[in-house]
């Protein structure tokens, strides 16, 4: 049984969390987040395919690879601590050691994270500051974990959160409960940009990784804002075992139950992240049925939510399906034009476009009420096979270009 709870990083038992303004970015403005857990954590953990890897990518990744024991998180916000070098590096290890020394934990079980402007050196001594204040502010309190997704923030214009509890065979209830951000740079090719994940349950760390590589293909590498891969994508799963379940270390029904809340959480941030795109104005859903493969329904799905004439239709609320047939086709996965439909559903109801490959003569001003509304589902039918997949995105509007054109300024 699973059951959707309000809360995000610190509903798993054992799991504590704080915000603050460390004066990274503008003044007043919480820019620093810390996650903590009770008992030392199990990790899995994926990361950018982006050949220029952040500094905090190289750190967490030897941790993931190496001991696979983590017991806190570091995050900054305003400055990706990318491209900077041994000194970078180094910087990543001052705030470790800074946090091992604020919470009596070894240097080598603390992660660290950085999001913000490439090719600026942090602060390190506001860095360190704001570990010491973060860590006298830790609590495991619902609103702690809201602050600390607030603080990682960027261009983002809502907090990301999401969590479930899961009852396992044996009646133990185990949570899971994650934190996200991700507004722009959006083209995850493992994950999205930032996202944080921790559960009470007992399970190996061989199918944490398993789950977590799984989950991630359905749901963070499914969205899409402007198809872009940042060098800072970092996706951690934390465990401390603190529920009591039996220990999951084969992949059987409570492994089920247990990535079946994983998708649940991940599938819900993903979601969040898509519609709060920069500039958006509507999420949008496109969902490939009828593929011959799952593999085949994925790369379609994923292919017309990255479009941006797509997405330019879609804020234009023009029912301009040619553009996603086009996008289909230049794919690169197989399906015969000639046996797909194509229907846009909204709150404002559903108007089939496309029937066999040929337009259907819809009515142009339902379809333009059905593309006006903030939530908008596109499905292709292309009647080759039972394989499904979804994949989200946002529209494309003149704020995306102005928030960027600004971002550094």
């Amino acid at each position: 049984m699973m059951k959707v709870i309000e809360g995000g990083i610190t509903s798993a038992m054992g799991f504590q969390a704080a915000g603050c303004a460390a004066g990274i970015k503008k003044a007043g403005r919480d820019d620093m987040a810390m996650v903590y857990s009770e008992k030392p954590c199990t990790l899995a953990g994926t990361f950018t395919s982006n050949r220029v890897k952040a500094a905090p990518v190289l750190w967490d990744r030897e941790i993931v690879k190496g001991s696979g024991i983590g017991q806190a998180v570091v995050v900054n916000a305003g400055i990706a601590n990318a491209c900077t070098g041994q000194q970078g590096l180094d910087y990543c290890r001052q705030t470790a050691e800074a946090a091992s020394a604020a919470l009596g934990i070894p240097a080598d079980t603390v992660l660290v994270a950085s999001t913000g402007v490439i090719g600026f050196q942090l602060p390190i001594d506001r860095i360190t500051a704001g570990v010491s204040t973060l860590a006298g502010l830790l609590s495991h309190e619902k609103e702690a974990g809201t602050a600390a997704a607030r603080a990682i923030m960027t261009t983002d214009t809502v907090k990301k959160e999401a969590a479930v509890q899961v009852t396992l065979t044996d009646g133990t209830v185990v949570t899971i409960g994650g934190m996200t951000k991700g507004s722009g740079m959006i083209h995850p090719n493992m994950c999205t940009m930032l996202c944080f994940v921790s559960t009470d349950a007992v399970i190996s760390r061989d199918l944490m990784q398993k789950a977590l590589l799984e989950v991630v293909q359905g749901t963070f590498n499914m969205i899409s804002v402007d198809g872009d891969t940042s060098t800072n994508d970092t996706c951690l799963l934390l465990a401390n075992g603190m529920a009591g379940n039996k220990a999951i270390d084969s992949e059987n029904e409570d492994y089920s139950l247990f990535k079946a809340g994983l998708l649940d959480v991940c599938t819900r941030l993903a979601k969040i992240m898509a519609k709060d795109g920069e500039g958006a104005t509507a999420l949008v859903e496109m969902k490939v049925v009828g593929a011959p493969t799952k593999e085949a329904a994925r790369t379609l799905a994923r292919s017309v939510i990255s479009s941006s004439l797509t997405k330019a239709a879609i804020y234009g609320h023009d029912a301009n399906w040619g553009r996603i047939l086009c996008a289909m086709g230049y794919s690169g996965a197989d399906f015969e034009p000639e046996k797909v439909d194509l229907t846009f559903t909204s709150a404002a109801g559903t108007v089939k476009v496309l029937e066999n490959g040929v337009g259907t003569g819809f009515s142009e001003e339902l379809a333009t009420k059905i593309l006006s509304c903030d939530e908008i589902f596109i499905t292709a039918d292309l009647k080759l096979g039972c394989e499904e997949a979804e994949a989200w995105g946002c529209d494309l509007t003149h704020k995306y270009v102005d928030i960027n054109a600004d971002y550094r300024s």
